[in-house]
This record gives C-alpha cells, structure tokens and sequence, in this order.
C-alpha cells in the first residue's frame, strides 16, 4: 500500500505541475504563414507588425512553405495567421490546419488569406468568405460592434488599401467592422468559431501603408489575443503586466543618418531579466542568462577549452583607447565557471589583462593564440595558477588604423591549421622572415607559422568565419554579404588569366534582416546587413534536426542573430533566409558572437551597449551634428557603454541535457571515444589534444576509425574524418607512407566528407596523376566533394594525361551547369595547360584563333553565349612568349586625380572638366573605411541610376556587379575599390558637351557622393 501510495502521489504532483505549467504567465507564440510575392511581400510586412507587438509579448515565427501546416509544427503555436497568396493546400495541411483550429487555437487570416488555398472549400469555410474583386482607396472602415472582445481598445482609422469584395460568404460569421462606400456595406472584419477554436479575419492590409498604421496594429493586437482564446489571453496578461515599459529620454550625442523626423531618442538600459523578456527566441527554447554585468563588461569574444569552460574577451578600450606598443590596456581575458551546475556562471578568473583591444582567440598547446592588432600573441599559464605568465609576439603587422576592421575569429580548423579573418585594416609586414601585404579576407596558418596562406579575399570588412562539419569554409561581411562560401583558394587561382574567377562569392539568398524593433539605427544598406558578424554553425544534435548545420549570423545594430539556412547547390552552396534565431526589441541588445557550446546549446554574447556603430563620423549634414574622429577610426561618443555585458544560452526544451565532460591530453583512450561525440566542439577540441600530445601511439586505433564504412543516415562519418585529420596532423602523409595508405584508401569511403578529407590530404603529398585517374574522384558522385577533388589538381605536377582529362571534364552538362566545377576545371586547366590544350586543338584545330565576341558581363555566368574550352583556348594558344609586353599606349590623356574624403562619404571635389572627345585618366583613390567605386552617367541621370543602384543591393549579383546598373545611362565605371586602394579609370570622353554626374552607386551613397565631370568643346 505504501508503494501504491508513493506512485499515486508522484502521478498527482506529475499532474499538478503539468496544469501548472500550463497555466505559467507566458508569451502568445504565432506562427506566421507568408509567401514569396512582389504582390504582397509578406517578410517585408511583418517586422512592421511584429515591431509593433514585441513589447506587448506576442511573438511571430515566420515561414513561407505550407508544408509547416502539420501536427508537429503547429503544436508549438497558441494561433496561426496567414498573408499569402498560396493557390493550393494538399489534404494533409488542410487536415492539420482545420483540426488545430477545432482543438481550440487561434486562426487569423489577413488580407489576401481569403484568397489563398482556393481549392479548398473546407479552408474558404474556416475564413468565413473568399475574395472576388477590388479596387483601391483611402477610407475609414465603420465598426459596428464596438463592444466585441475583439475589439478592444480599437478605434476607427483612415487608411489606403485595397477595397476587397467577397463572395462565398458563411452564414457563421459575425461582422465587427464594415466597408461603407455609398449604399453598399462590405463586410471588413469579422470573426467565427471552428470547433473549439475562434477565427479573426480582416481585410485590411495591402502594403505598408496599412501595416505602418496604428490603429492596424491595435486591431491586430485585439483580434490577436480574442482568436488565440481565453486561457491563453490570462496566460498573457499575467506576463504582459510584468513586462518593462521602455524609457526613453533625450540626450545629445545620436546619429540620425535616416534624418528621421522626430530623430532618435536615448533609451535608458534594462537589467538582464528585464531585457530578457523583450528577447524573442523560437517556441520550443528558452533563454537563459549565464552571466552579466558587473562580472562581464563589453564582451567581444568567446572559446571554451577541453574542461567546458568558458573564455570571454572584455574590451572596454574598443574603439578608439589605442595604446602604443609599451601602453597597457584595461582589456581582459576572463574564464567563467558554473561550479555548482545551476547554469550560471559563479567563478570568474582574470587569465591575462593589461590588453589592448585583443579580437579573438583559440586554444593552442596548453595556451591561447590571441588577435591583438598589431600583433597574434601566445599566452600561457605555467605554473597552474590560472594566469598567463608567458606572453609571446608571434607575429605583427595587422592594421590598427581601424580597430573594428582587424583581425578576428580565430579557430583551430580541421586541417590543423589556425583560421582567422581580417578587415580592411589589413597586414603589412613579416611573417617567419616573408614580406606580406594583403586586405579583407580569410587566412590559415601553422602555429610555428612555418605556414602562413591568404586563401581568399572579400568584397568589405569581414568579420564572420565558420566550417560545416564536413569542413566547407564560410564567411560573413559586415556590409550586405552576410554568407560567403569559399570553394577555391586563392593559390589554385595562380596564373589563371582570361577570366575572373573569384574563389569565394556571396552567397546569401535575402537583402533584409528581420528585427522586432523599429528603432535600428544604420549608416546604409538600409534596413539589410550593415554589420553581420560571425558564421558559426549548429553543430551538435541538442536542438531540433532542422536547425543542424545551420548559420548564425549576428546583425548588432538589428538586435539580433539571424539563422541563415545554408542548403546544397550543385558544388557550393546558397543561404536562404531562417529569420532569427533571437531578436530583441530592447535598443541596447547588441549581439557580437553567437557559437554552439560544448552542451549544445547556442551561446550569445550581448554587447549590451546603446551606440554599436563604429563610423563614418556624423556631420551636420550626414548624422545631424558634428563628432570627432578618435584613433580607433570611430567617432567619439560619451554614450558609448563600459559598465553592461551579457552571455545568454539558448537553450532547446525538446533536447536532452548534455552531461558535463572533460578531456585530458593524458587520457587517449577518452579523446579518442570523444572523436564520436555528437558535437563539432568535442571532436575538434579531441583531435587539436590528440596532436598537440604528439604520440603515435594512437595510429593504430585512428586507422581503424578511418577504416569504418558505416555512416549515418545524412551519409555522414564525422568520427573517420576527425581521425583521418588526426593522422595528418600526427604523421603527415607528405612524409609517412602508412598515412598517405591509408588516405588512399579513404578515396573509397562511403562518406562524401571523408574523401574530401582525403583528397585534401593527399593533395599536399606530391599528389600522382596515377592515383588522380584510377580513384575515380574526379567523377565523384557528390559535387562538392567533386570541386576539392578538381581543385587538388593545381598542387599535381603538369601532366599531359590530367590536362586531356580536364578538357573531357569541361564537355560534360554536369560542369558546365555548375559555376564552381567550371572555375576549378578552368583554373585546374591553366596548371595542365599542354594536355588540356592538344586536347582542345585535337576536337577543333582553329580553337583560340577568333577573338571572342565579349567578356560576360559583371555578374553574368562565366562562361555565357561561348564555352569554357573556347575561352581557354583563345587567352592561352596566342598567349605571348614569358618576358615579352604590349606595346605601351602612348595616347595622351588628360590626368584627374579623384579621392574619397574620409569618414564623410564625399569625393574630394565637386567638379572637374575634360575636352570632348578627347581621352583621359582618373586616378581613383579610396582612403575611407570602407568600399567606394565610381560611376559616369549621362547628363540628367544621377538620380535613376542612384536609385537603381540601390536595388541593386537587393540582387543576388549585386556584389558582383559593383553595384554597378546594367543600363544605357551608366557611360563608364569602375569596380567596387577596398578601403587603401586605388584604381585606374580610362575612357574617352563623350563627344558632346555637358554635365555628366560621377557618382558612387554602393547602396545608400549617391544621394551624397556625387559630383559633375563637365565636358567642354574642344580647345
């Protein structure tokens, strides 16, 4: 009987925390059903809606594809509300929708819902009627039911819209409001009931004129809480009365570069817990503080070492305390423990201080390689106190004339390299006794830095570097490029002429960014990616199958962290847009790094500051009021925050727990068993100890890893491909037969990602042509893994047989239709350039004699209206003998000397002149921060092709293009110029005198920088 006794009782309190939970004060979770229309552009709309109701807790998860419409998916949401244009629903989303709403959720059809779904007469019914017809108008729609719960707190308002008719009205339905025009009275605004569930439709909502308005968004906010039902309304309203009232104050000392009108005000900050119910975060998580000010301050960077614990970089001298090499700096390097298991931080210990804006770090032989312009320092602890007593310059030369354009994301990679990112501040000096000098970009190189390799170079300031558990390379720009992925390293481009082939290419599917606050403040790429930082991964198996592998993209001025859905295409890859993983609509929520932790879930630093932009300088004009520039290159700023910072946890409510763990460099046995663990961090972290221990006691057990033919259901084996790179890093296959077996036979592996890894490996090991054509990888059934293995083909030595293969390859529909294959074949070719050209002249022996007809355009496919051979072909066979040169131009030019003014987005002169007809030179320079070009138009035409141009920010060539329209009124133009650079612009000038505009066309510039070139007749 005791026994029965104690289960019952364990049944009851089970059953009373569960109503409890139920009946928790909480948020209203809505899942938004949009569609991919220029009619009605849903994903532009709803941040006007959900900005508007972020503080009043009521949170949209957006999504495009009505296959979302199923059991498992709607479970998560109290209500489900649709603006779309969706012609068909298949019987199982109509089952899934129509039995969510009898069950007792919420249904809120907009606009042009009762147009979607039209055949189903079940869905017209749920809507209460179906659209017919409409013109447009401004009006005030009547309501008629004042006192209906639905619409409380809402009054009458004038709005332009579409003036919507209905038919297949149901006899269920009552009208709240109504569309008086003369003697006809259209229904507006009504709501039904389905079951248990309520339905709110209106018709409002044609465009942003409605969305924009507030007596819209109180309408939606009172149908909102009426559809989802009364228990989830009290649910709320216990939330709701809890939540922080914003407070905002004026204050001197903000940029208003919108020129919006009233300007930005001052909002006071929140404590954590405040802040944290303004955050939003996907239903299913939760948001959990590991630590805050006054034990965290300005955290710019994080890493965890092989115990889980966790390393912070604080730098209160970002931007402009700038030391000298002998000055010390208030910056640190701080370790966070949770010792007693709450999941929060109680220990912190100070690892080294006296820093100067250090930007990253990574872990490295029992210390930390640290990114501290204008040196990479090494600090370690020797004595076991938890305190650097090492400091070692390992090398300098990284700019510092910037301070949030350095160097950054530095990461142990899987090749055993260390792999960081740059700015345009860039890299000038030396580096084990070589001379370099190079830009934005990603980098790799070997701790001893035996190795050093620029690998590919970037369109403006690059902050953002990530791997894909199969080790794809990817990074972020902080300047509308938000995902890049890098297929071709800058070395197999050497001597590739012909073309321009780019090595990395932006790949991000979207222009917006999508916060929950209309107080953003940007200096251009307006409403996009102005400061996208970071590319981390979802790399561990605690959240949800459909978040694995996917991007976290951290946008600071949007207050958020942007999940980019980064899917297959041919050999490479393209983004998609995922929303946000969090958005804030506290103005002060800064989010800087976003990174999966060794227990799975999502870590976030929180910058925590109300002034996140670094420059330009505002001015009167620009800004609205005059600042100074500091040495860090930003402008100062007294509202610049030293006292807040936070680290949050996104944690996932469906996974399990991660249990705490440990690795040792003494204990193989456990690195090697962690080479399985589901997450990147334990194997990555395993495999860096398992080198650095630099015993080979472990090979035996690592090639039997290798070995392994299972993989799981993805066609994955993360375990064979962290050992095979284990192997390299412990005996390289350049030197050690066994490994270079042993990789061999891996070409065979049934997991795309481990002959990859292979071909990689071998590749550095005087790779042989017999090898090359028996393996079969050049026809590799996967692209992507087909790419590395075209790629590898630059580091073989020049062969006959590989160059005649590399022309069959060039035949085949499968490369030509992928743009990576074709750059790898292409550049491949130029190292095999005998075999590959006999090849060509064999099939037609007058290849490369006529000059091609034209180069592709900016931003068209490479190889458009002719073929690769044929390009090939025509820039190699008539190639001039090594030494000799064209002919110099020795026209005379007229000589015009043009720079971009620093940190004030204007050329150096308003006006210059040019005789018509006649040829000349402009000397282009860009000093500023970040990129410019320079655009000639036609007289009268400034403001079209500025306004085109900005379109073009839009467009998925954009970059590409250099924002550069294809059209009449551009005469001439050049490419996008990095910050520090200078290019050469040569035409002749047009016949006619008159004013031609010069203008810069990077989105947002050309309302402001522009001038007049003016053509006079001639002398």
């Amino acid at each position: 009987m005791k026994i029965r006794f104690h289960v019952l009782m364990v049944i009851l309190l089970c059953g009373i925390q569960a109503i409890s939970l139920a009946q928790l004060p909480r948020k209203i979770e809505l899942l938004f059903l949009g569609h991919h229309s220029e009619h009605h552009p849903s994903a532009r709309y709803l941040p006007l809606l959900a900005s508007a109701l972020a503080t009043e807790g009521i949170n949209f998860t957006y999504t495009e594809n009505p296959d979302d419409l199923n059991p498992g998916q709607l479970a998560k949401y109290d209500g489900v509300m649709i603006y779309a244009n969706h012609e068909q629903i298949t019987p199982s989303q109509e089952k899934a929708l129509l039995d969510f709403v009898a069950q007792g959720k919420g249904f809120i059809p907009v606009h042009c819902a009762s147009f979607c779904f039209q055949n189903s007469p079940a869905y017209i019914q749920l809507v209460g009627g179906q659209f017919m017809q409409h013109d447009t108008g401004t009006f005030t729609a009547a309501i008629i039911q004042k006192d209906h719960p639905a619409m409380t707190g809402v009054q009458e308002f004038a709005t332009w819209d579409e003036t919507y008719i209905h038919t297949k009205l149901s006899n269920d339905r009552t009208v709240l409001i109504e569309r008086i025009a003369g003697d006809h009275r259209e229904p507006w605004t009504w709501v039904k009931q389905h079951g248990k569930g309520r339905v709110f439709y209106t018709a409002y909502g044609h465009d942003e004129r409605t969305w924009n308005n507030a007596g819209f968004q109180q309408l939606m906010k009172a149908g909102i809480l009426w559809a989802v039902g009364d228990n989830v309304k009290a649910q709320w309203a216990a939330y709701r009365k809890n939540m922080p009232v914003l407070v905002y104050t004026d204050k001197d000392n903000i940029p208003n570069y919108e020129k919006r009108d009233p300007a930005p005000r001052y909002q006071e900050p929140l404590s954590p817990e405040a802040s944290r119910q303004l955050m939003q975060v996907p239903p299913g998580f939760e948001l959990e503080l590991f630590a805050a000010e006054p034990d965290i301050i300005n955290p710019i960077a994080m890493e965890w070492d092989e115990k889980g614990r966790l390393w912070v970089i604080e730098t209160v001298d970002y931007p402009n305390t700038v030391r000298d090499d002998k000055g010390n700096g208030d910056d640190r390097i701080k370790i966070c423990e949770d010792t007693d298991g709450d999941g929060k931080a109680d220990k912190f210990t100070i690892f080294a201080d006296h820093l100067n804006i250090p930007t990253s770090l990574t872990f490295y032989n029992g210390g930390v390689i640290v990114s501290q312009a204008p040196h990479f320092l090494f600090l370690k602890d020797t004595d076991g106190d938890g305190k650097a007593d090492l400091q070692k310059v390992l090398m300098s030369g990284w700019g510092t004339f910037d301070t949030h354009a350095g160097p950054s994301n530095l990461k142990y990679g899987m090749d055993n390299y260390i792999w960081g990112s740059v700015g345009y501040s860039g890299f000038k000096g030396s580096i084990a006794g070589t001379n370099r000098e190079f830009s934005q970009g990603l980098y790799r190189f070997k701790p001893d830095l035996s190795v050093f390799e620029v690998l590919t170079g970037t369109s403006n300031n690059t902050w953002g570097l990530g791997f894909t558990e199969n080790n794809d390379v990817f990074a972020s720009t902080a300047n509308n490029t938000h995902s890049v992925f890098m297929g071709i390293p800058d070395k197999a481009l050497k001597g590739v002429e012909g073309v321009r082939i780019n090595g990395s290419i932006k790949i991000d599917g979207h222009y917006a960014m999508h916060p929950v606050t209309q107080h953003v403040r940007q200096v251009d790429v307006f409403g996009g990616f102005t400061a996208a930082t970071g590319h981390n991964f979802y790399n561990a198996r605690q959240y949800p199958e459909a978040y694995w592998n996917t991007a976290f993209v951290c946008e600071p001025t949007g207050h958020l962290v942007h999940l980019a859905k980064i899917e297959k295409d041919g050999a490479g890859f393209t983004e998609k847009d995922g929303w946000n993983l969090l958005a804030s609509a506290d103005e002060w929520v800064s989010p800087v790094e976003a990174k999966t932790g060794p227990d799975g879930a999502v870590w976030v630093l929180d910058w925590y500051n109300f002034i996140v932009q670094h420059n330009p300088t505002p001015t009167p004009e620009r800004g609205g009021y005059t600042a100074a520039t500091g040495k860090g290159n930003a402008y100062e700023n007294p509202l610049r925050d030293k006292t807040h910072g936070r680290i949050w946890r996104i944690v996932s409510r469906e996974g399990q727990r991660a249990m705490p763990m440990q690795l040792d460099k003494k204990a193989p046995s456990g690195l090697l068993k962690a080479l399985h663990n589901d997450n990147f961090f334990w194997r990555i972290t395993a495999q860096r100890l398992l080198v650095e221990r630099g015993k080979t006691d472990v090979l035996p057990a690592l090639y039997q890893l290798v070995k392994a033919p299972g993989t799981d259901a993805a066609g994955n084996n993360f375990a064979a491909l962290h050992a095979l790179w284990t192997i390299e890093g412990l005996a390289p296959a350049a030197k050690t037969p066994a490994t270079k077996a042993v990789a061999t036979a891996a070409l065979k592996h049934p997991s795309p990602g481990v002959r990859k890894a292979a071909i990689q490996i071998l590749a550095t090991a005087a790779w042989q042509e017999t090898t090359i054509l028996r393996s079969g990888i050049l026809q590799d059934p996967d692209a992507n893994t087909r790419l590395a293995a075209i790629v590898s083909l630059t580091a073989a030595a020049p062969s006959a047989a590989l160059g005649r293969t590399l022309y069959q390859l060039s035949l085949e529909e499968a490369v030509i239709e992928d743009a990576w294959l074709s750059k790898a074949v292409y550049a491949a070719a130029v190292h095999h350039r005998q075999g590959f050209m006999t090849a060509c002249l064999q099939a037609d022996p007058d290849a490369g004699k006529a000059p091609l007809d034209k180069k592709p355009a900016e931003g068209r496919p490479l190889f458009e209206g002719t073929t690769l051979a044929t390009v090939f072909a025509n820039t190699y066979r008539n190639k001039p003998i090594a030494g000799t040169t064209k002919p110099a131009d020795n026209t005379a030019a007229i000589t015009v000397h043009l720079k971009v003014k620093k940190n004030e987005m204007k050329y150096d002169r308003k006006i210059f002149t040019v005789e018509a007809g006649k040829p000349v030179e402009i000397i282009f320079e860009n000093p500023d921060f970040m990129q410019h070009n320079l655009v000639i138009t036609q007289p009268g035409a400034l403001e079209k092709v500025g306004r085109t141009a900005d379109k073009l920010a839009e467009h998925p060539k954009g970059v590409e293009m250099s924002y550069v329209p294809d059209m009449p009124e551009v005469l001439f133009a050049t490419k996008l110029v990095d910050p520090q650079h200078k290019v050469k612009l040569r035409f002749t000038a047009p016949q006619k005198p008159g004013d031609y505009p010069f203008v810069c066309t990077f989105p947002g510039h050309w309302s402001i920088m522009n001038g007049v070139m003016k053509v006079i007749a001639g002398k």
